[in-house]
């Protein structure tokens, strides 16, 4: 069985259709119907059958390309590992971030890192909590931004870069807004707007008012941290957002109250596989990041 063999058999599969996994991989339609042909021969069992024009699996195919796809990840990561022991500051750095960290802490650690670090290349995915933990936990991603940080398990290693504060931001023109700080209890009779259900900080934030005894009316939803700036600078309700969301500024017509008794804060890490050892470059990027957020915590 041949390395070819198997990226010829998961292209079609991926396509079903052997001229266009032929044109996409560049190679004669003869070459890779010969080699599927050979792979077959030598499992013992066809791995397609026709059906018009188009291929499909059989069910011991299905079986087969689940195997396949975990074989050439493992190959193909083993060669980036080795390409980067020869030379780990020439190595990609593939991390995954929810939209909460966009703005500031993504931007602000990899220019650092950058400077002393310029010719490391970094593959960047948004993606949501879940999405980003279980993109760790299957080879898809070795490393993830995530705030709050999810519980260690047997999958994943979790490390605290920093605990921030949840605060309240106001229209101006609200009748709370000219104190120094507020109760969350304060706000059980607002319109609230926040992320979607689904999102992170929509369990964090509705989870923190029943905390307090009341359920947070939610009368609109935004997919980003503009958005619910945008929403609350209009007039539409109340958010409830991380600190990290206001280090460049505070929109206009808007009150960042801080929230008190009780202390509503979230947990912001990086999160990295148990099963599988990082990268070079990437340890070098996680061993970057824990003494970049240890410094700013000293000087904070």
């Amino acid at each position: 069985m041949e390395l070819r063999q198997l990226r010829y058999f998961v292209a079609v599969a991926e396509l079903e259709h052997i001229s266009e996994a032929a044109e996409n991989l560049h190679v004669a339609q003869s070459a890779i119907s010969r080699q599927i042909s050979n792979l077959e021969e030598e499992l013992g069992t066809k791995l397609f059958e026709r059906v018009g024009r188009n291929v499909k699996l059989t069910p011991i195919g299905k079986i087969f390309l689940e195997h396949s796809i975990a074989a050439l990840q493992a190959i193909d990561f083993a060669k980036k590992q080795i390409d980067e022991y020869l030379d780990p500051e020439k190595g990609t750095i593939k991390i995954g971030f929810p939209t909460s960290l966009a703005s500031f802490l993504l931007p602000t650690v990899i220019s650092a890192f950058k400077k002393e670090h310029p010719n490391v290349s970094f593959h960047l995915r948004q993606g949501s909590y879940r999405y980003l933990i279980n993109a760790v936990k299957n080879r898809e991603l070795n490393l993830a931004f995530l705030g709050p940080l999810p519980q260690k398990d047997d999958a994943i290693n979790t490390t605290i870069l920093f605990t921030e504060n949840i605060a309240a931001l106001l229209p101006a023109t609200h009748s709370l807004a000219q104190k120094e700080s507020i109760h969350l209890s304060d706000l059980r009779n607002e319109d609230f707007v926040l992320f979607p259900e689904g999102y992170i900080l929509n369990k964090v934030a509705v989870e923190a008012c029943k905390s307090v005894g009341f359920t947070p009316k939610i009368t609109s939803e935004g997919e980003d941290m503009d958005a619910l700036k945008g929403l609350v600078a209009a007039g539409i309700g109340i958010s409830l957002l991380p600190e990290s969301a206001f280090y460049d500024s505070t929109p206009r017509r808007t009150v960042k109250l801080p929230l008190v008794s009780p202390e509503f804060t979230r947990t912001v890490g990086i999160i990295s596989p148990t099963n599988r050892d990082l990268a070079p470059s990437e340890q070098v990027f996680l061993s970057f990041v824990n003494n970049f957020f240890s410094l700013l915590t000293q000087f904070k």
